[in-house]
């Protein structure tokens, strides 16, 4: 890695008026689409191996109901061909709208759904069918909600305005935990499991319609518009990144492994092990999560722009290494049952996410030339997600198994997964801020296409 930031050296571009509004477009609309994602992440753990996969032993329920889980990641690739050669193609503006309706469709149907006892096998079957549809949409999303904020705002600050998608897992967690938390402690399990956990996904609606008043006053970002006046459009954008920047496509998907497997473990398999292996209650653990989520509303955008100021190579790959020091504390911290030591030390764990993930947005668009930037990200952001988030709390899962409830074997798989990550840092490149000045000056000269 060099220590020189390139971004330093270009001539800082004022934002353009409309840079604040997409940053909060962007902000909220991933904000309600991982609320979506969340709610599904958390019930995949408490709820559906009770309600969707009864009859099995507790164990293979929870794998079964991981599997589930993990289709929405496997999905994520279909929604970044689909929807990155669109954007690439049409604008990011309408991709966007129609990623967040898919998604929001899709969750609510799944508040809705017949249990296992009322429809029998058909129950996990459309439950899978609707995760898919889930994964379509996040597939599609990410990468044209990251455009959205960096191509209005100042190149040589990409970290920290594309920081504004990053944000919107953290908090849309917090709000699908606290609203699972507040069932949870204010019902009975009984009534929980009956139909508490249905209102976190049917109040989705509503702020889908907040989302969709959002994104559809929204204009076409200056890139964009400067590509249409080029008639510089791909043709084929994924056939274009797959034999022109093959090398900037395997250091992106490789810089997601680790956060993406990290949150796995703190958001959704923490919950598991906290309450089966230590004994703690399921709000004891929501809380936690909450409380390290709420940390990464400031951590994350702080981390994007520390990255503007620092080397952002060089910020990611030291969160990675110590990333795999931490997980053996972290467990070590855990193993007197302590509401406090795992509150603390979830914090810990989703701030050093934080410092990966920030600047992961920044880090994997810059990968790619701007004609090729929404097929681009959306392909590795959704490629490595198969390998990371996707199998990540099976993996967890089965370790946890074959290591007689123990941790050890789930501190190496994070291991494994900070050395991937650091590998991806070494294949990127810096940022390259005044190939989109050169773009956008050009444009400024010549007639629209």
């Amino acid at each position: 890695m060099t220590s020189t930031n390139n971004a330093a050296k270009a001539v800082t571009r004022k934002p353009p008026p409309g840079a604040l509004k997409a940053y909060i477009a962007s902000l909220t609309g991933t904000s309600l689409e991982y609320y979506d994602f969340a709610i599904y992440s958390v019930a995949s753990a408490l709820v559906f191996p009770k309600i969707f996969f009864p009859g099995n032993d507790e164990f293979v329920a929870l794998l079964l109901s991981f599997s589930a889980f993990a289709v929405g990641y496997l999905a994520r690739p279909i929604g970044g061909v689909i929807f990155g050669r669109l954007g690439d193609k049409i604008g990011r503006k309408y991709v966007l709208v129609f990623t967040l309706v898919l998604i929001g469709v899709a969750t609510v149907l799944i508040g809705a759904l017949p249990d296992y006892s009322v429809i029998g096998v058909a129950a996990p079957t459309i439950l899978v069918l609707l995760r898919l549809a889930q994964g379509i949409g996040v597939g599609g999303e990410w990468g044209g909600a990251v455009l959205l904020s960096s191509e209005f705002g100042d190149p040589n600050k990409r970290g920290f305005w594309s920081s504004a998608a990053q944000i919107g897992p953290p908090a849309g967690n917090l709000m699908a935990n606290g609203v699972l938390a507040v069932l949870a402690a204010s019902l009975s399990n009984e009534a929980f499991l009956s139909w508490g956990w249905r209102v976190a996904f049917l109040a989705s609606a509503l702020l889908v319609v907040f989302g969709l008043v959002i994104r559809l006053k929204l204009e076409e970002t200056p890139v964009f518009k400067a590509i249409q006046a080029q008639g510089d459009r791909p043709k084929a954008p994924i056939k274009e990144v797959f034999t022109q920047q093959p090398k900037a496509l395997v250091a992106a998907a490789l810089s997601r492994v680790c956060p993406d497997i990290l949150y796995a473990l703190f958001t959704v398999f923490v919950a598991v092990y906290a309450t089966k292996e230590l004994g703690m209650t399921t709000g004891n653990v929501l809380s936690a999560i909450l409380i390290g989520s709420a940390f990464q509303l400031v951590l994350i955008p702080a981390a994007g722009a520390l990255t503007d100021r620092f080397n952002r190579r060089w910020v990611y790959g030291i969160a990675a290494a110590a990333t795999a020091a931490y997980i053996p504390l972290f467990f070590l911290m855990i193993q007197g049952k302590s509401v406090l030591m795992l509150t603390i030390g979830t914090v810990i764990g989703l701030a050093l996410h934080a410092f990966m993930y920030g600047p992961q947005a920044a880090f994997i668009t810059e990968q790619f030339p701007a004609r090729l930037r929404y097929a681009g990200s959306s392909l590795a952001y959704t490629l490595a997600g198969v390998i990371g988030g996707a199998v990540a709390p099976i993996i967890f899962t089965a370790l946890y198994g074959a290591a007689n409830h123990g941790w050890y074997l789930i501190a190496l798989y994070i291991l494994v997964a900070a050395v991937i990550t650091i590998v991806g840092m070494l294949l990127g490149r810096d940022p390259q801020p005044e190939e989109e000045e050169r773009l956008l000056q050009t444009a400024n000269t010549q007639p629209a296409a």
